[in-house]
């Protein structure tokens, strides 16, 4: 078999999307508390108030006003608040991921559930034992926890009193936050990412600042560089065997044709789509074709001495990263899909899915290629998955087969870049494994999991758990360590 014998199974979710119990344990209010729903093509909405109490809403990748700060407005439904509400069914949750055979589960912690304000001088007792709780929980199956430290929110404290990220001052008390998190679970974590998809990064919801335009976006993900650098120095001295990794969403892309200018584009989009983000914290440098880009276009990173050389010494240990679809990129104008976080060229080779992402299994293939060959250290695809519309039948059962085709079809595709190619791939876990809100959406019809949650699109359900088909098809993948990827019973 193609998949090493200690392979890492799982699944993956995110604290604003899936935890809920958004104003329980002491937690305080992060960004994404004041996110509303949306739907495909309907913007999410970001609602804030003015210092004179005037209360509005923007585009949630708009700018927020200068003087505004996050509102949450009662008579609003707000998809965070509960989410499908990890807070309460934790162990029920749990026990059904062990059922499911994994080995480990990929969760988020929600900054300001521990440091409410997110730069207290203490942290919340009780956000650290609901955390402990968790992972004692997955200990007790022999399931290892995978951690995100920051997963597309920041404390609205920082981001309404500091501009969160545009602050440099955000490196310290990111790191007081993560040796806290360090020190106290360094016996029952060790696989940890500093941020989610930090390529996607901009704006109030996802860095806390108010503005959006390239220098404030590249002088905040400087600092964050700068935390996630230290966040591994520190890590490393608080426990050795600490894997601390990256993350990143991976949208491979490929030119519509030979015409050299439409490779040149290509390589442009892949570098600002993503490889600039893995250069800095992989390689531990600016690559100079950024510090030309930056050049021309007028951006002065603003750095302090000593910057550089935490940069360098603060270098992963793995890629993990997200693969959903790819793109195709053009110089000619012409009408555009959506993938995923970008407009992106129809592929006339591919199918899409029902939210118009392109579906491609041979592009985990070549991603898993194109970052091994440019990178050589261990890769961790931590998200994928099909978000697609679940009907539940008379019966209670719920026949995803479109989702194992999807998710057997991109296994093969890892399978074949290990065996065939030898690239050192040591985990999957597969996005929304039990179903929760979308980021891009704020819906719950558009599932990915293994496990029905019933909730609808404005917050009306029982929040009961089902199994899946597909619940039963990743079993026995799991059980066989990836060499029955067949769709039978």
């Amino acid at each position: 078999m193609s998949f090493p014998k200690d392979f890492l199974w799982g699944g993956a979710t995110a604290a604003n999307q899936y935890e809920g119990g958004y104003r329980e344990g002491g937690r305080g209010l992060a960004t994404s508390d004041v996110y509303t729903g949306g739907a495909l093509n309907v913007a999410r909405q970001i609602t804030y108030v003015l210092p004179d109490g005037t209360t509005g809403k923007m585009d949630q990748h708009d700018e927020m006003p200068a003087n505004a700060k996050g509102y949450i407005d009662e008579n609003l439904y707000y998809p965070s608040h509960v989410a499908t509400d990890f807070y309460h069914h934790y162990k029920e949750d749990i026990a059904l991921f062990a059922e499911m055979g994994f080995n480990c589960f990929r969760l988020s912690l929600s900054w300001s559930r521990i440091f409410p304000n997110g730069n207290d001088s203490e942290p919340n007792e009780a956000g650290l034992q609901f955390y402990e709780d968790v992972f004692d929980e997955l200990l007790k199956y022999n399931i290892q926890p995978v951690v995100s430290i920051n997963h597309f929110d920041v404390p609205m404290h920082l981001a309404d009193e500091y501009d969160a990220w545009s602050d440099r001052r955000m490196i310290d008390w990111y790191t007081n936050y993560t040796n806290v998190l360090f020190t106290r679970f360094k016996d029952k974590v060790k696989y940890w990412m500093t941020f989610n998809e930090i390529n996607l990064l901009n704006g109030y919801p996802l860095l806390g600042t108010h503005k959006t335009d390239d220098q404030t976006r590249y002088q905040a993900m400087h600092h964050m560089f700068l935390a996630s650098a230290q966040a591994v120095i520190n890590g490393k001295k608080i426990n050795p065997d600490f894997q601390i990794g990256m993350m990143c969403a991976y949208i491979l892309t490929y030119p519509e044709t030979c015409n050299p200018e439409d490779v040149q584009k290509n390589i442009d989009e892949e570098r600002n789509l993503k490889y600039f983000f893995s250069d800095v914290q992989v390689r531990g440098y600016y690559p100079s074709y950024k510090l030309k880009e930056f050049e021309r276009n007028g951006v002065v990173i603003k750095k302090e001495q000593g910057d550089d050389e935490i940069l360098r010494q603060g270098v992963v240990d793995y890629i993990g990263f997200s693969y959903y679809n790819s793109g195709v990129t053009s110089v000619n104008n012409r009408e555009l899909t959506d993938g995923n976080v970008s407009k992106v060229v129809p592929n006339k080779y591919l199918s899409q899915s029902e939210w118009g992402w392109p579906i491609d299994p041979k592009g985990m293939r070549i991603s898993l290629n194109l970052l091994w060959d440019r990178y050589q250290i261990p890769l961790f695809v931590v998200e994928n998955g099909l978000g697609a519309v679940d009907s539940v039948e008379a019966d209670g059962s719920i026949n995803d087969d479109y989702r194992i085709e999807y998710l057997a079809d991109h296994i093969q595709e890892m399978k074949n870049a290990i065996e065939l190619d030898g690239v050192d791939l040591f985990g999957y876990t597969p996005w929304g494994c039990i179903d929760l809100v979308s980021a891009g959406t704020g819906e719950m019809k558009k599932r990915y999991g293994f496990i029905y949650v019933d909730l609808d699109d404005k917050g009306q359900g029982s929040l009961k758990r089902s199994k899946k088909k597909s619940f039963y098809w990743y079993k026995k993948v799991i059980a066989t360590n990836g060499d029955d990827l067949s769709n039978e019973e």
